[in-house]
């Protein structure tokens, strides 16, 4: 606010974002509103909590340098931020945001925490299977838009998302383990994962996200008290509800907000409603398992080849799979959470029963991506369903 324009005013060729996804997003936002600022900050914001309007033409160059492996935000449409009135988070979307060039550098990422490397790149994982369960683009809820200049950024599942999305879950079960273990030493898990984070940007950004992502955003803004996490650098946030924590305030990092979800999202995603009614698939629900039970068997093919190939070690059948594909892949999942020493559960973030309705409340703004889970509805009551299966998974 109250900032001259850099990109009209200012002798500027280029902006660059050096740094994660929060450092891209941010200067995303900030080449938007210094080359078209809005009457209102909330111009541009996606709805509900703003108006959702597009980019009004092009914008200053950006160069996007990643320095961890996790958003792949060096290829995506959307810049999300911390909305501290409403305690959710949102973000504005539109291919005008995009950078101009992506600069991804394996030797960038060498100096970060193991914890870092392993929350940043669990965010990868989820990019990829979210993406991948999406609701099909000829699908969405809201339908064909009346003009091209209203298509969502985020389309649902595609056949070119699909190719993005299924490399990186691929890589990403593969190196992610190797890169968490020896970051500084193993240049090939480096060189994977950042470019798994960069395949998954490309079809999430694409396809979208849904729930897992969704429902982070309340478990991150509504952070308890000073909760935080081993090898995250503490700051003073400056954020308003520093007086009733002492000052303080907690960090529940991006990726480990999203992963905890997942394990109750994917056996709700993973669960057709005609099977709960005893009554039989719709191509559409066959569709949605199908890929469930994909992800679930590359899932359990990585573990195998990780833990090697024993009888207590061994991948169910996919007969056994198509059965509950929900719970396949959910069980998958805390298999790779329980190796990689990620908690288990929101209760262990310091929630319990009755920050539910909160959190649930939290969620319902989060439309763009909401919408885009292959099973529907989800409204509020859906919501207090999952977080509260979520507290314990």
């Amino acid at each position: 606010k109250g900032k001259k324009n850099p990109a009209k005013h200012g002798p500027y060729d280029a902006i660059v974002a050096l740094g994660g996804g929060s450092t891209i997003d941010t200067a995303k936002a900030a080449n938007l509103y210094s080359c078209y600022p809005p009457n209102n900050f909330y111009d541009y914001v996606n709805p509900p909590l703003g108006k959702g309007l597009p980019v009004p033409g092009p914008l200053t160059p950006l160069i996007a340098i990643p320095t961890t492996a996790g958003t792949g935000s060096e290829t995506t449409v959307v810049a999300i931020f911390d909305d501290t009135p409403t305690k959710s988070k949102t973000g504005i979307a539109h291919r005008r945001l995009k950078a101009t060039l992506g600069i991804v550098d394996p030797d960038n990422i060498r100096s970060l925490t193991p914890s870092v490397a392993k929350y940043s790149g669990i965010d990868v994982l989820c990019h990829a299977m979210e993406s991948y369960t999406a609701i099909p683009y000829n699908r969405r809820p809201s339908g064909k838009p009346p003009s091209p200049i209203l298509r969502p950024a985020y389309q649902g599942s595609n056949p070119i998302s699909d190719v993005w999305s299924i490399h990186a879950l691929k890589e990403c079960t593969e190196y992610l383990p190797r890169v968490v273990e020896n970051l500084h030493s193993d240049e090939e898990a480096r060189s994977k994962m950042c470019l798994a984070a960069s395949s998954a940007g490309m079809g999430f950004g694409n396809a979208g996200v849904h729930l897992c992502h969704g429902m982070s955003y309340a478990v991150a803004s509504q952070v308890k008290g000073d909760f935080w996490v081993d090898g995250y650098q503490r700051m003073d946030c400056g954020r308003d509800n520093e007086k009733d924590s002492g000052g303080k305030h907690g960090l529940v990092p991006h990726g480990l907000s999203v992963v905890i979800n997942a394990p109750a999202v994917f056996r709700f995603t993973g669960t057709p409603m005609s099977v709960m009614n005893d009554a039989a698939m719709s191509p559409a629900e066959e569709y949605s398992m199908d890929r469930h039970v994909k992800c679930a068997t590359i899932l359990a093919n990585a573990r195998m080849k990780r833990r090697g190939s024993t009888a207590a070690n061994r991948v169910i059948s996919e007969k056994a799979m198509r059965e509950k594909p929900g719970e396949a892949l959910s069980n998958e999942l805390l298999e790779l959470m329980n190796d990689l020493n990620i908690p288990i559960g929101i209760r262990s973030l310091g929630y319990n029963e009755n920050d539910i309705e909160e959190l649930a409340k939290g969620t319902l703004p989060q439309h763009r991506v909401t919408k885009l889970s292959p099973r529907q509805p989800v409204g509020l009551e859906e919501l207090k369903i999952l977080f509260t299966e979520a507290l314990d998974n």
